[in-house]
């Protein structure tokens, strides 16, 4: 009888260490997959703000000088290989504080036929990027502390996913478009 019962919580032990491991390896699926729709949100915004600040640059309200930094720094981030992205989203973010260092140029955006519009799709694409980013790089931190841990680890409960990265950038707003709404 004796040996019934050890037999019984020994295969109860098991099936309990089994049904955790299960239930941690789809929490960890949950957050790659978190991370995965994260970082589509946060590529959307990114590829907004490009796009915004290139029509700007095309539309003829900024002096040549300043039309050609935006345009530059726009294209840059739109056609960036992945290993560059961060940068030349960052250089869009300096060129963008570059341009807007001063009240006038966003009320020459305004006054411009369809300023109004075009100032309103950029305040909302520079006040969104940080959000995203943040978005995705708690995905990140959140994946990262549930890898950690030794049961993933020794079980591979990650399975074949590659260890998830921050996307660290320079997406300070302009003052003058952090400043206005």
């Amino acid at each position: 009888m004796t040996t019934f019962y050890w037999i019984f919580w020994a295969v109860a032990a098991l099936a309990f260490i089994g049904v955790y491991l299960s239930w941690t390896a789809g929490r960890l699926d949950r957050l790659h997959t978190r991370i995965d729709a994260a970082r589509a949100a946060l590529d959307a915004q990114l590829l907004r703000r490009a796009s915004v600040a290139q029509e700007l640059a095309t539309s003829g309200v900024f002096d040549p000088a300043a039309s050609m930094v935006l345009y530059d720094a726009a294209h840059h981030a739109r056609q960036a290989e992945e290993d560059g992205r961060e940068v030349a989203e960052s250089e869009l973010s300096q060129a963008l504080r570059a341009v807007f260092d001063d009240r006038e140029q966003l009320v020459a955006v305004r006054e411009a036929p369809g300023g109004q519009e075009s100032a309103r799709e950029l305040l909302a694409a520079v006040r969104r990027v940080p959000m995203a980013r943040r978005f995705h790089n708690d995905a990140v931190r959140a994946v990262r502390a549930l890898r950690r841990h030794r049961k993933v680890r020794w079980f591979r409960l990650a399975g074949h996913a590659p260890f998830p990265l921050a996307f660290e950038m320079d997406d300070e707003p302009p003052a003058v478009l952090a400043e206005h709404g």
